[in-house]
């Protein structure tokens, strides 16, 4: 985590795929899993980190931050999609967004304010 704090990502996701080779607790490997796809976010690489989330959130379905990340990259997808003109794809996006932020939000109800402001103002809830 340190090499990650200090933005040596090479490092950071060799130390992390080291650590899911020894570690066998799922409820480990989840947070494992969620801090890789955290360095992908970091790179810009949306579709591994996604892939990342979702397999953390198969090993502990209670990761309100993965949901959340999640939901952000959705979100920023539906942002893409309206910037290129696609109005259907983006609502398609924005509601998958939704979905994901209404669940982080459910197991962590004071968390992710500013998401559940966008909810409301975009009548999501």
């Amino acid at each position: 985590m340190s090499a990650q704090a200090e933005g040596e990502y090479a490092e950071a996701l060799q130390n992390y795929y080291e650590a899911m080779r020894l570690e066998v607790d799922p409820y480990d490997r989840s947070y494992i899993l969620y801090n890789i796809g955290l360095i992908h976010t970091s790179n810009g690489e949306h579709t591994k980190a996604l892939e990342y989330y979702y397999q953390a959130l198969e090993r502990n379905p209670c990761l309100p931050q993965a949901l959340n990340n999640i939901a952000v990259i959705y979100h920023y997808r539906g942002e893409q999609a309206i910037e290129m003109g696609d109005a259907q794809a983006s609502e398609t996006l924005f509601n998958k967004a939704a979905d994901y932020w209404r669940e982080a939000i459910r197991l962590a109800p004071t968390n992710y304010i500013e998401a559940q402001n966008w909810l409301t103002i975009n009548e999501r809830l």
